[in-house]
């Protein structure tokens, strides 16, 4: 039996409703909807033409954003739990009204013979069958930002409800925050997770432990540089976590929207449009590994089937880098004196220039350091500020907590500048950043000019908390490179 298989998401530029706020009825929103069914439609098609067996489409790509609690009314769809009982939408169409986004979806897969994910609005009668003494909403019903998943002959298999809303006034939260896996035949399992849920411990994390190393990921996301653009951070949490990760993102310029990709431990194929892009959709697809091991157990008879490919994170190996006598770590460096403060992402990190040709240097916020040894190859004569961050602590919005170190192009030539966003950049390093981070829950990135990703050279994390990022010959200008920790168990839940 093969022991990869063809994996494919979609990047939509999303028709929109141009007035959201405003309340449509059942047949007017279904004619919204199915102006993104039908780009849905060619794209399976193309899909399933290049060998794909799971197609992934983002979040929000069938109705779209900005709604009220009242306006979303008429694109709900009472979704039925599969694990509750077995529907097949397309061969069952009468069974339920008011399903013909559900129907269509399961038609697309059984006509494609693939798995389809997709994310829509759903609604929930109170009480709630898998939550019955929850408190119900006060107009008697659930409203919930919704996976759902079709196997290859259209039968509804999972359904997740998102749990971390991100000022989602027409969605709830979900009473209990649900782990969501479902099984194919030529993969083993799945886990699934929307968005804003990436950052947090409940789901993803928590699917993680639980041993699901395949994440599907329909996202809606605003890109955040320097830290996190989509195809930053879903790399890096694909690195840092040892997963796959199925992203797919929307594509809206206003919005700043863009960047989908097929992340496994040892490969990404992604896009990133550029400023000035023609604004319009793209399919991705990929051959990558199974990481179901019990799938693999189960299904692959000789060693020579597995598909052969070494993770980036290698094992602890001596860094090459070793400074003074043999390896130290970060904290045991005096600290350099000309420390600056500037905010990034809004938070207020502690900065030191890198402004030499070579040099180690460090920076602490509170007793979390960074360390950083450095060889900065300039391209042409233009003139270009860097600087290493740490912050340590809550995120301003209270709700999470992160331990950062990060080597930044400055936007400017001026301190403050520090932080800022920045695209593209033309000095090259070879650089060695690490940190002593209180959580085993650490992504590295390294981002170059035109939001290109580079895959870490070396990338190994101890067992003390010592995480180090090691690269060298990179292909464009540095625009960032990151440890970016995630403190889960200091989390506001």
């Amino acid at each position: 039996m093969e022991s990869s298989y063809v994996a494919a998401v979609y990047e939509h530029n999303l028709i929109l409703n141009p007035e959201p706020r405003v309340q449509l009825s059942r047949s007017a929103a279904l004619q919204h909807m199915q102006k993104n069914l039908d780009i849905y439609e060619e794209q399976a098609a193309e899909a399933a033409k290049q060998g794909a067996q799971i197609l992934v489409f983002p979040e929000v790509g069938i109705h779209g954003y900005h709604f009220s609690r009242s306006s979303i009314s008429g694109y709900l769809e009472t979704i039925p739990d599969p694990q509750q009982e077995s529907w097949n939408p397309c061969t069952e169409p009468e069974k339920y009204d008011n399903t013909e986004v559900l129907q269509r979806l399961s038609c697309m897969a059984r006509r494609n013979k693939l798995y389809i994910v997709a994310n829509m609005a759903g609604l929930q009668p109170c009480p709630l069958k898998t939550d019955p003494t929850s408190s119900c909403p006060s107009d008697g019903h659930w409203q919930f930002n919704t996976n759902v998943v079709f196997r290859s002959d259209g039968l509804l298999v999972a359904r997740y409800h998102k749990y971390n809303l991100f000022f989602e006034e027409s969605f709830d939260t979900p009473p209990q925050p649900e782990l969501i896996t479902f099984d194919t035949p030529f993969a083993g399992k799945f886990g699934l997770l929307t968005c804003f849920d990436i950052l947090f411990y409940k789901p993803t994390i928590a699917l993680v432990e639980k041993g699901v190393r395949q994440l599907i990921f329909p996202t809606a996301w605003m890109n955040h540089l320097p830290l996190l653009d989509s195809v930053q951070f879903h790399r890096a949490l694909s690195l840092g976590a040892d997963v796959t990760l199925l992203a797919a993102n929307l594509r809206n310029d206003r919005l700043n929207m863009r960047g989908s990709g097929i992340y496994t431990p040892f490969s990404a194929t992604y896009h990133h449009a550029q400023r000035g892009d023609p604004e319009e959709g793209r399919l991705l697809v990929a051959r990558v590994p199974v990481l179901d091991q019990q799938w693999l157990g189960e299904n692959v008879t000789t060693q020579e089937e597995v598909v052969k490919a070494e993770p980036i994170s290698s094992k602890a190996t001596g860094s090459g880098f070793c400074h003074q006598e043999g390896c130290s770590d970060a904290s045991s460096v005096p600290p350099s004196s000309d420390t600056f403060t500037s905010l990034m992402m809004y938070d207020l990190f502690t900065f030191v220039l890198v402004n030499e040709n070579e040099g180690v240097t460090n920076v602490c916020s509170g007793t979390f350091c960074c360390l950083l040894e450095y060889q900065r190859f300039p391209q042409g004569d233009s003139e270009e500020l860097y600087a290493l961050g740490a912050f340590a602590g809550m995120h301003k919005n209270g709700i999470y907590a992160h331990q950062v170190c990060a080597l930044v192009r400055c936007a400017g030539l001026d301190l403050s500048s520090c932080g800022q966003k920045v695209e593209e950049a033309e000095t090259k390093m070879d650089f060695q950043l690490e940190g002593k981070f209180g959580t085993k829950y650490v992504y590295p990135s390294v981002l170059v000019s035109k939001m290109v990703l580079e895959d870490p050279e070396h990338f190994e994390k101890g067992a003390d908390g010592r995480v180090i990022l090691k690269h060298s010959n990179m292909s464009g200008g540095l625009v960032t490179a990151c440890l970016y920790g995630r403190m889960y168990h200091l989390d506001n839940e």
